[in-house]
């Protein structure tokens, strides 16, 4: 899995029994992997509104299976483990255009997403069959193609009496309701905006910093309220689901409009801000669109933003307002690890696909009917 944050790529190797509800997750191991500046900043042109010709997008496709294959042999070594161990690859790509809401092209209304890192490529270097391009399928269907983690959420976390929600903070933040004992058109979830993309990339571009580690730069900083009242007054944040975001809305929704400001607010208060956008946003979804409804009684977070301490405290602190009675915790309690859930997402999407079982969610997506998703690529 390598995500909206382009940061690297992440790799589970799993042992999975079973599906839907009854599927186990038996052992896992995995590795991250930083990408080489060069490469993040090939992908941040790529997936931006920047120009890049088709030639040169042609090559990345390429270039980033090569470099999915060498993520996937280096954690395979950390155990003395080979490709021979393996039965099957689930890749999502680098996703370079997420387009969920139909416009008009050549005179049909079309929704489409794209992503890159060329599965037939990855299955003839590793010889061992690899499913990608998740995403398309549900789109076909009417549906967003996004998020895909709710049926993960709804196969590993669903709880017989506790309404659960599983929130993960990656680039962009997706939300999974899960009712008691759900029924997979049951589960409810939606991305509520942004995550750690937009922190990162003013950390990048303000302090020419990675990330911001532990929320220490927001903590020093002081939130700018009248700007984030403002940002949270955002089209997207209040349209109903299903819905779903990514690198180019978010960069022209909020990034631009927060660099906007540098020159008059100081980089601590802005990516103090920007942090303080994501919980709220998280929040004001939860209010809007899940707490009439469904009140979670657990909410469970995974994804690089449960690192960041000043986060997690800003989305206690909302969840605690009306004394809501929220547990929150990070998925480490439950033995998936915060860094590796989406990776391990992945692995499970595959193996239900490879064994013909839909695994999108219409009541999810929009979608008008369930599909297997994924294009299976074998050596």
């Amino acid at each position: 899995m390598s995500g909206t944050s382009l940061d690297g790529i992440d790799v589970v190797i799993a042992d999975l029994q079973g599906h839907g509800r009854q599927l186990r997750v038996i052992a896992w191991y995995g590795a991250s992997f930083a990408f080489s500046e060069e490469l993040a900043d090939s992908l941040g042109k790529a997936a931006s509104e920047e120009y890049i010709g088709v030639a040169e997008l042609s090559q990345l496709n390429v270039r980033l299976a090569y470099e999915y294959v060498q993520a996937i042999t280096r954690t395979l070594a950390t155990r003395e483990d080979s490709t021979q161990s393996l039965d099957l690859v689930g890749c999502h790509g680098q996703t370079i255009r997420h387009l969920p809401d139909k416009v008009p092209c050549l005179g049909m209304g079309i929704h489409s997403t794209f992503q890159i890192g060329d599965p037939a490529t990855m299955a003839q270097l590793l010889g061992i069959p690899v499913i990608g391009d998740f995403r398309l399928a549900d789109m076909a269907c009417g549906g967003q193609g996004a998020p895909l983690v709710p049926y993960f959420d709804y196969v590993i976390f669903t709880h017989d009496t506790e309404v659960r929600g599983c929130l993960n903070l990656g680039g962009v933040a997706n939300l999974t309701v899960l009712p008691p004992g759900a029924h997979a058109d049951q589960v409810y979830g939606f991305d509520t905006g942004p995550a750690n993309m937009i922190i990162d990339a003013l950390c990048s571009r303000l302090l020419d910093l990675p990330f911001d580690e532990g929320g220490n730069i927001a903590k020093s900083g002081m939130v700018n309220e009248a700007l984030l009242s403002e940002l949270l007054q955002d089209t997207y944040f209040l349209s109903e689901p299903p819905k779903s975001t990514g690198r180019d809305y978010l960069n022209h929704a909020f990034l631009r409009r927060l660099l906007d400001q540098s020159d008059r607010i100081p980089a601590e208060d802005l990516i103090a801000t920007a942090t303080a956008l994501t919980a709220r946003s998280v929040w004001q979804a939860y209010q809007a669109f899940v707490e009439p409804q469904y009140a979670i009684n657990r909410l469970i977070v995974s994804g690089g933003g449960a690192h960041n301490r000043t986060l997690m405290d800003l989305l206690r602190d909302c969840f605690a307002h009306n004394r809501c009675m929220v547990d929150i915790e990070t998925s480490d309690s439950y033995g998936i690890g915060v860094d590796s859930k989406e990776a391990l997402c992945f692995a499970v999407l595959a193996h239900e696909t490879a064994n013909g079982i839909p695994t999108s969610m219409p009541s999810v997506t929009g979608a008008d009917r369930p599909a297997v998703l994924g294009k299976l690529c074998v050596p």
